[in-house]
Formats: C-alpha cells, sequence, structure tokens
C-alpha cells in the first residue's frame, strides 16, 4: 500500500500484504489505522483529506471517526443511467487530484525490476526494494503537481463550475429533444462552427486528458456512421450520434449549443455526460473535430488500421460441399 501527497511524494510505503479477497484496499487501510502501522496517527491530524477511490468505500466510516475528510468518485444510483450533474462534477475534482497516484505508481514501474511478475522468493525483498525505488523518485525526480499559478485558476475555476447546473440538459429534456427527431435536419459543412486552438479546448476540457482521447475516438465516427444535425429552429444548436467505444451496439447521443466565436454548452447522454466541470469525452471529441482538428492539413490522427493486414474468416467464400444442399442422404 503506497501512500502520497497530491505532488506526488512518496510518504509511506506499507506491506508487502496478501493479494486476496480479505486484503482488498478498504481491509488494507483499516488495518494500518487501527495497527497504527508505522506510527501513523501521529502523522494524520484531523480535517485532513484523504483522496481514494471506490475501492476504499468500506473504509469511510472509520476515516470520518478520525476526523479525516475522504474524498471520493461517486458511485451511480441504483436504476440510473446517469450521474446527477452534482455527482457527476464532484466525480471530476476526486479524479483531478487523484491522477497523481496513478502516476505516482507509474514511476515505481519505471523501474524494469518492478515492472513484471516476482518470483515469489523475493517476497521477503520485495518491501525494502519498493522503498528504496520511492526514496529515489522523492530525491531525484521532480513534483507531479507542482502548484503553479495556471494550477491555482484552474482549481478556483473547477471548483467554480462544480455549482453549476447543466441548463442545456435541462432545456433538452423539457423539451423532450431527446425524443423529436423531427425538430432537426441534416448538417452540410457546418461552417460557422467556431473555430478554436489548442488553449482554448483545453478551457474547455479543463485539462488535457479527455483531449489525448479525441484523436482516436473521432477517427473511428469520420469513417463510420456518425451523424451530424442541426436544429431547425434553434441556430447554433446540434445533434451529434456516436458510437460507444465499449459496446458496439450502443450509441451516445451529444448537444453542442454554440454562437459566434465560442461553444456556450453541451451535453450528452453518456454516465457522466451531464457535468459542467469540464466534459466527458464524447462532447470533447465533437467539439475537438468540428473546432480544431477538420480546419488542420492533411492532419494525421495518429491510428492504424492494422486490421489491413488481417484475414477476416467471416466474409470467406464458403465451400459449396459444406453446405446443408450437398449433403447426401445414405
Amino acid at each position: 500500500m503506497v501512500i502520497c501527497t497530491t505532488t506526488g511524494y512518496f510518504i509511506s510505503v506499507i506491506g508487502p500484504y496478501f493479494a486476496d479477497s480479505k486484503n482488498n484496499d478498504a481491509s488494507i487501510l483499516n488495518h494500518i489505522i487501527k495497527s497504527n502501522v508505522q506510527s501513523i496517527r501521529e502523522w494524520v491530524h484531523e480535517s485532513d483529506v484523504f483522496i481514494v477511490d471506490r475501492g476504499f468505500r468500506d473504509s469511510l466510516d472509520m476515516l470520518e471517526d478520525l476526523g479525516i475528510k475522504a474524498k471520493m468518485p461517486c458511485f451511480m444510483r441504483k436504476g440510473d443511467k446517469q450521474m446527477p450533474v452534482q455527482d457527476a462534477n464532484a466525480s471530476r475534482l476526486v479524479t483531478k487530484v487523484r491522477w497523481v497516484v496513478e502516476s505516482a505508481n507509474a514511476r515505481i514501474k519505471r523501474w524494469r525490476y518492478l515492472a513484471s511478475t516476482l518470483p515469489t522468493n523475493q517476497v521477503r525483498n520485495i518491501g525494502q526494494y519498493v522503498r528504496i525505488v520511492c526514496a529515489l523518485s522523492n530525491r531525484y525526480l521532480p513534483p507531479l503537481s507542482p502548484g503553479k499559478e495556471d494550477d491555482v485558476i484552474l482549481a478556483a475555476k473547477m471548483k467554480h463550475l462544480s455549482t453549476q447546473d447543466n441548463l442545456l440538459q435541462r432545456h433538452i429534456e423539457d423539451k423532450s429533444l431527446h425524443r423529436l427527431s423531427a425538430k432537426w435536419q441534416e448538417a452540410d459543412t457546418l461552417e460557422d462552427f467556431p473555430r478554436l486552438n489548442e488553449v482554448d479546448l483545453r478551457n474547455l476540457t479543463c485539462g488535457t486528458y479527455q483531449l489525448k482521447l479525441c484523436s482516436s475516438y473521432m477517427q473511428e465516427h469520420i469513417e463510420g456512421d456518425a451523424s451530424i444535425h442541426i436544429s431547425k429552429e434553434d441556430h447554433g444548436f446540434i445533434r451529434v450520434k456516436l458510437q460507444s467505444r465499449h459496446v458496439t451496439s450502443k450509441q451516445y447521443i451529444v448537444w453542442v449549443k454554440y454562437g459566434k466565436g465560442e461553444v456556450m454548452s453541451s451535453y450528452c447522454k453518456c454516465r457522466a455526460g451531464a457535468r459542467t466541470v469540464g466534459m466527458c469525452s464524447h462532447r470533447a471529441a465533437v467539439i475537438w473535430y468540428l473546432g480544431y482538428a477538420r480546419h488542420l492539413d492533411n492532419y494525421n490522427y495518429g491510428v492504424t488500421d492494422w486490421g489491413e493486414d488481417l484475414q477476416d474468416a467471416a466474409t470467406s467464400i464458403i465451400d459449396e460441399s459444406d453446405t446443408d444442399e450437398s449433403v447426401v442422404e445414405e
């Protein structure tokens, strides 16, 4: 179990622990706190904030009893198909901070010895090896989140956005625009869609993670069955259908409202598509393509279709000798 700060500085490495159902994230953290491993209670103070993922949900009550604030991404409520705006925003604030944990763990795995499966005879030493690597990282590697002025400004912006409602979502639901296809017509070139630069895109997404996915995401739809429609009644209002990256039978619908030189609002039907802190990957991909990528000359999406080098048995010619009609009854 690795504990680090929001700058990627390793505070403590505890373990190793067994890897079974009784040693999940929550049970390990409970054991550390209750057993006061490495005198953790002496350097953890009331009102400290623990940023955790959903695997620690069974530790929340214990942390609360110690006066520690725990921040964790929200769960989908039973029966819901989409997170409420407030939950989606709260989850985004957590993940915006928690990426440091994953990046810190990646620093450990950059060492070839720790990047592979180790033999069991190394169990006695593995804890010390990881601690040595973490100490070297603390000493020689720069902070993952240095806390520059731009970071402070972005944090303030995201906290402000987290209090906002998605007015476009409310408009779509009130007018039943997600059901009425007659109110839309197929778009032509969308020449009036605002041109955006990389700074504009980062301001809309509140980061770069979604933007990194846009290139490969949009290639699938440009070559596939993506459709763009414009509203017959509301100028500067479009609807785009996108295929899910994970479920081939599932489509997401993205709405974007834009004006002269700016994207004003957007909404998607996916699980996190209602949030106002940044946007989901579907919304980001549509805006990225329409406002930026399609205006670049010979833009390389950076994705190679390796399927061109493979044979597909599903399209092979069927040998007539194997058909039912060619079977001779005895």
